[in-house]
C-alpha cells in the first residue's frame, strides 16, 4: 500500500454532508475543554491513578503504596485531576478519599482501556 492511497483525489464537494456536519458542529469552547480533558489524561502517572480509582475509592497513602510512588507526587497529580473535574474527594475524619468524579469519567476511562486491550 502506498502512502498516497489514503489521500482523497476528488474535487467534488458533498454539500449535503458538509452542511449536515456544520449544523451539528459544537461551540469552539467545548472543543477546547475536550482537548484539555484528553490532555490531562495523556500522562501515564495520572492514568495509573485513574486505574486505581476505577477499582476502588482510595486515600493518597493507599494510592502511593499501590503505585510505589511518593505521597507528594500522588497529591500533586490528584490536585490536577481534581481541578479538571476528573476526580473528586470526600473527607472522613482526618482521611481524604478520592474517587472518579462521575460515571462519565468512569465510562471514558473503561472504554479507552477496552479499546486499547482489543488492539494489543
Amino acid at each position: 500500500m502506498s502512502k498516497n492511497e489514503f489521500i482523497c483525489d476528488c474535487n467534488i464537494i458533498h454539500k449535503e454532508v458538509v452542511d449536515n456536519t456544520l449544523k451539528q458542529m459544537k461551540d469552539y469552547n467545548l472543543f477546547n475543554k475536550m482537548a484539555e480533558f484528553f490532555k490531562i489524561l495523556g500522562d501515564t502517572t495520572r492514568i495509573k491513578i485513574l486505574f486505581a480509582l476505577d477499582k476502588n475509592e482510595m486515600c493518597v497513602c493507599d494510592i502511593a503504596n499501590a503505585l510505589s510512588m511518593s505521597k507528594s507526587s500522588i497529591s500533586h497529580q490528584l490536585g490536577t485531576l481534581r481541578r479538571s473535574g476528573i476526580v473528586k474527594c470526600r473527607k472522613q475524619g482526618k482521611e481524604v478519599y478520592y474517587m472518579l468524579d462521575d460515571n462519565h469519567v468512569k465510562q471514558v476511562f473503561e472504554i479507552a482501556e477496552e479499546h486499547i486491550e482489543h488492539k494489543i
